[in-house]
């Protein structure tokens, strides 16, 4: 962008001759979707940590019995781990965000592909959670259905149950994760790649 025609218009003896380059008013038409986005990750971030701290008590809201604790709490151990990676990803990019500022043809163009990129860590966020649901799924319906497991492993529903389990969880999992990407970032993210698209065509 050139903002030296922008520097002689404002230093221009006459106000009224004062005018902004369209190119400047379409970047700043981006920073409302930036904020959006910005806004929906500060609350992702908040609920996730709400969601684990509730994932803790989980057996004693299931009625878990005492044996079942170590095996729970081996796997949500791994569970947080994995939770912290990601999400400290996520804290990562929310205050570069912050520190974003929408000045330039090459700044929006930068934060947009940030934000392309940090859609699809979410979602592999998303998929890398995907093993624990199905195994807290399997862990329930065994402790739920003890005698459909034993007879289970002879006439081999319990293979068929496990098959349904993960193929259920993962489709489920990728139409959620898909809708909830684009509902949330992805429609913002939209609006940005229209402002790139009309810089482009000046």
């Amino acid at each position: 962008m050139d903002f030296n025609e922008l520097q002689s218009a404002w230093n221009n003896e006459n106000p009224q001759n004062v005018k902004l380059p369209s190119d400047l008013e379409k970047i700043n038409s981006a920073q409302m979707p930036l904020e959006r986005i910005k806004k929906n990750l500060k609350n992702e971030f908040i609920y996730q940590i709400i969601s684990i701290v509730f994932l803790a008590f989980l057996p004693f809201i299931y009625g878990f019995p005492a044996y079942a604790y170590a095996p729970f709490y081996l796997l949500f151990s791994i569970f947080v781990g994995i939770c912290i990676y990601y999400l400290v990803k996520l804290y990562l990019f929310y205050r570069q965000l912050g520190k974003t500022t929408l000045s330039t043809k090459d700044s929006l163009y930068e934060t947009y592909y940030e934000i392309r990129v940090n859609m699809e860590l979410y979602k592999t966020f998303g998929f890398a959670l995907t093993p624990f649901v199905i195994l807290f799924l399997m862990g329930l319906l065994y402790l739920k259905m003890p005698d459909f497991f034993q007879s289970g492993l002879q006439d081999h529903s319990l293979l068929i149950a496990i098959l349904s389990i993960v193929l259920f969880s993962m489709l489920f999992t990728g139409i959620v994760l898909e809708w909830w990407v684009q509902y949330f970032y992805g429609k913002y993210a939209r609006e940005m790649r229209k402002v790139i698209d009309q810089l482009k065509e000046e």
